[in-house]
């Protein structure tokens, strides 16, 4: 159980203007770190030291255990902003600083082992259902390999995703909650974007998993988990899938205004040594800048509407319908090929240029096109599930 000690009191607990003020002043300092960063294709320490001072893990974290327990939309705007300096940087934000929330639902026995002595503890993860289950007295035995598992190298604790082979019924998913002594990390991030997210692979070699540590994803479909007996609060009555799927795809916003930032900077001064014309009276360069903020405004304000709706719902005792639930799921994932597009429309805009290494646009684009390729950020998938229940069809996809 949580220690008195542990628990936050409410003015201990800083605003949402603070937050985002705290990640506005870490952007200098992200933009000079981002060479080094992205050639050591992982954080430097002094980054992710400044986030876990700045709060910004502890914002869906339960305050039995030293969060702030705020609503997803201060973590998602925190997301957005630090992206507009260094898109690896708030992805692995995005993807650790949501795994406080899942562990919030896992038996408060998983919970105590990873924060009872050390409420700053991270946790990373890997959801591929990938690795072999055997089920032994009080638990399981797990090994294989996993994948894509970013900021890995700063967290002492992982989630890994695997199916249960049942001999009657269906598979069963479930994430099981691994200590650092009972895996390995495999240093074989090698990409064309996102270098900077250590997106290690994970290797586990016949692990004791007890029963406790382990979340079945039916339970986070249902709402019904068990650690929702001890962290009462209306944040962990929302499916666990809504809060995760926009950890993935919500880095990409706060890259495109980035973008745009760099692409304006550039277009103010930049006269064309082909044909002398100035940017800044390129008719298609002005339109591509109102039309990127435009787009900017619209994903934001989709964003934060979604999680107002189902904050509202929850507060009020009701249940978000599989209509609503799909349908936000569905708008998550096209954000990710939305925003790889935006960026791909202001490259050409600004010449050769552009395409140099040192060009400050050309991180956006590089890390824009590798966040869609995350499955989360496929909209043909959940799409096609949307599609068919406004033609009368029963979901198939449960993850949302």
């Amino acid at each position: 159980m949580a220690t008195a000690a542990a628990h936050v009191l409410e003015d201990q607990i800083p605003t949402r203007a603070e937050l985002v003020r705290r990640a506005r002043t870490m952007l200098p300092a992200l933009k000079a770190r981002q060479a080094e960063a992205y050639a050591n294709r992982r954080m430097p320490a002094e980054t992710m030291r400044e986030m876990v001072e700045a709060g910004f893990f502890r914002i869906l974290q339960p305050k039995r255990y030293g969060g702030f327990e705020m609503d997803p939309q201060v973590f998602f705007d925190v997301q957005m902003t630090l992206a507009e300096a260094c898109m690896s940087t708030a992805w692995v934000l995005g993807v650790v600083g949501c795994h406080p929330y899942q562990l919030a639902l896992f038996d408060d026995r998983a919970q105590a082992e990873v924060w009872g002595s050390n409420s700053d503890t991270l946790v990373s993860s890997s959801y591929q259902p990938v690795g072999k289950v055997e089920v032994v007295e009080g638990g399981f035995r797990l090994s294989g390999r996993w994948g894509f598992s970013s900021g890995s190298e700063y967290c002492d604790w992982i989630l890994l995703g695997s199916l249960i082979f049942n001999k009657d019924g269906p598979p069963e998913m479930r994430t099981f909650l691994l200590p650092r002594k009972d895996y390995k990390i495999l240093d074989n991030w090698y990409t064309f974007g996102m270098q900077a997210t250590g997106s290690q692979d994970i290797v586990v070699e016949n692990a004791f998993i007890p029963e406790y540590r382990t979340h079945k994803a039916v339970d986070g479909f249902m709402c019904k988990n068990p650690g929702q007996a001890v962290n009462t609060g209306p944040l962990y009555k929302l499916p666990w899938a809504q809060v995760f799927v926009r950890s993935v795809s919500t880095a990409s916003i706060g890259a495109v205004q980035g973008a745009l930032d760099a692409f304006v900077d550039i277009g103010k001064k930049r006269v064309s040594t082909n044909t002398g014309k100035a940017t800044k009276q390129d008719t298609s360069a002005i339109l591509a800048a109102a039309r990127t903020q435009s787009a900017v405004d619209e994903m934001k304000t989709l964003l934060y509407r979604n999680f107002d709706e189902m904050m509202a719902t929850v507060r009020a005792g009701g249940e978000l319908s599989m209509e609503q639930r799909v349908r936000y799921r569905y708008q998550s994932s096209q954000i990710g090929g939305r925003c790889a597009d935006l960026i791909d429309d202001l490259m050409p805009l600004l010449g050769g240029r552009a395409i140099y290494t040192d060009s400050p646009i050309i991180r956006y684009w590089l890390d824009a096109n590798a966040a869609r390729a995350h499955v989360a950020n496929d909209p043909k998938l959940i799409g096609s599930t949307l599609g068919g229940m406004y033609l009368g069809e029963q979901p198939q996809d449960f993850f949302v």
